[in-house]
């Protein structure tokens, strides 16, 4: 990416270019220019991409020392800040839209959600109540019931399904798990009583993702309360359904009373997918809230073949997953969807006078504020619609396939090299493994990973992350930046050898 260059016939004289003095804070033609200007830097960001260390490779506290202490008194030209951009922020950015980023899980950009994100950014509605924005309401609405429909939801999710269910479009997964524990605590204190807010239980594996944890301190549910329920290996890491009653039934004898199960198709650590149906069997005699996390998996679930993962859905009470992660939808965009909307609403409406209307008052519409946290919200379906629309179903499914693809193509290169081992069943594409103990010998197997995975961090070229299950190191590969090809596979895999073959021949 070439340094910016100022127009020199367009000495910039020290003035905004947008009227401050007048009401035009937005000027149409100035808007014209600078956002071709930034989609002009964009489009070659995306074609450099790959020039840039795909982690970041500075020190902490770095930008303090090129960044004055103090906000500029006089406007500077969009040039200007651009150049620096390059110059100082882009050496702090962990480039995530890399095809050599294969870290954590994707969060995935497209031309669509890029231009989805702008359009809704241009338009700012505050679409907290119908009345605000009908167009904000109605489309999510649609949206959902559309996402939903791919994934094969039972109707009892869906807003066209005729059985009370909806979806909404949240920030995070963390939000989606507050509002759903906040939903069940309210629906069983109803039951038992406010004085019994102290009994109240919530259950996980300990492969749950850590925004579980967050969201049951926020929810008030004391965190002694909250039984992590250990996983083996001889389970695949999986929660063991066997290991989750023996748990009720102790807590019940003890006088507690069990609320909340989170269930996880694809673990964070290894993918690894929860028996969903033979957890909801057990969970449905005591009247515990199943809430499912399918925050990077759900997405793969608009392919038919892997719909099974979603079997027992019908007997949970909400899902949710992360449509920006693999359904190039762009941060941020939280699917959930709950068969029982009033429970959520009942723990999170509030009436304020001043957001008084007919539309709400005679329950003709749907206010999401009430289905959310905060009261303002994002005009977020605009962008899943641009997205859905832009590339169909079909292509949407072709382009999950791919990534499947290349990470089996990846397992196959793990598995030829004996010096390696696959340490985790591979459920969609991301591959776990590791520099296997044989090739050791006597030497410290976890130590050696994570210090083979650091080289290869280090060295800028490509990015992963790890897991540590069951007492082992794994380094984790996923796949699904929107770039990334089977060239880059195969490069990823030559830099893996490279720095093992170092580190191997020097112990």
């Amino acid at each position: 990416m070439g340094t910016m260059k100022i127009n020199p016939e367009r000495e910039f004289d020290g003035q905004l270019s947008i009227n401050t003095s007048s009401s035009r804070l937005i000027d149409p033609e100035e808007f014209r220019r600078q956002g071709h200007m930034m989609v002009d830097f964009l489009a070659d960001y995306f074609q450099n991409i790959e020039k840039y260390p795909v982690r970041s490779q500075v020190e902490p506290g770095y930008l303090k020392k090129i960044l004055p202490d103090s906000a500029p008194y006089k406007p500077e030209p969009i040039e200007k800040i651009l150049e620096d951009v390059e110059r100082d922020i882009f050496p702090g950015l962990t480039h995530w839209q890399s095809p050599n980023f294969f870290a954590y899980f994707p969060c995935t950009s497209s031309t669509a959600g890029i231009l989805g994100e702008m359009l809704s950014a241009g338009l700012n509605v505050v679409g907290f109540s119908w009345i605000a924005s009908p167009a904000a309401t109605e489309l999510e609405s649609i949206v959902m019931d559309w996402l939903g429909k791919m994934i094969n939801l039972p109707k009892t999710y869906l807003f066209s399904g005729g059985h009370g269910g909806g979806g909404v479009i949240q920030g995070t997964t963390c939000e989606a798990m507050l509002c759903t524990i906040v939903a069940a605590r309210e629906q069983m204190l109803e039951k038992v009583g406010r004085e019994n807010i102290d009994k109240l239980v919530v259950y996980a594996s300990d492969q749950t993702h850590s925004s579980f944890e967050k969201a049951v301190k926020i929810s008030g549910i004391k965190l002694e309360n909250f039984r992590i329920i250990p996983t083996t290996k001889d389970t695949e890491f999986a929660l063991d359904p066997k290991s989750l009653s023996r748990t009720i039934e102790q807590d019940i004898k003890s006088g507690f009373i069990p609320l909340f199960m989170c269930a996880t198709i694809g673990t964070t650590s290894t993918t690894v997918v929860d028996p969903l149906k033979l957890l909801c069997e057990i969970t449905k005699d005591y009247g515990i809230w199943v809430h499912v996390d399918a925050a990077y998996a759900g997405g793969a679930c608009i392919c038919p073949e892997f719909q099974h993962f979603l079997d027992g859905i019908e007997n949970a009470n909400s899902f949710s997953f992360n449509a920006h992660k693999w359904l190039f939808s762009n941060l941020d965009c939280c699917c959930l969807w709950v068969k029982d909307p009033s429970a959520l609403t009942n723990a999170l409406s509030t009436r304020p006078e001043f957001l008084r209307n007919k539309a709400t008052d005679t329950e003709q519409v749907i206010d999401y504020k009430d289905w959310q946290l905060s009261l303002s919200r994002r005009f977020r379906a605009l962008k899943l619609w641009l997205v859905l629309r832009s590339y169909g179903i079909d292509n949407l499914r072709n382009f999950i396939r791919s990534h499947v693809k290349m990470a089996k193509h990846f397992e196959q290169l793990v598995s030829i090299d004996e010096r390696f081992e696959i340490v985790a069943p591979r459920n969609f594409s991301m591959v776990c493994f590791r520099v296997s103990p044989l090739a050791l010998g006597n030497k410290q197997v976890n130590k050696f990973n994570m210090e083979l995975l650091e080289s290869i961090n280090s060295c800028g070229n490509i990015h992963m992350t790890h897991a540590l299950v069951g007492g082992v190191y794994m380094i984790r590969f996923a796949i699904a930046a929107p770039l990334t090809e089977y060239k880059h596979i195969d490069m990823a895999w030559e830099v893996i050898c490279n720095h093992a073959n170092a580190m191997l021949d020097v112990n």
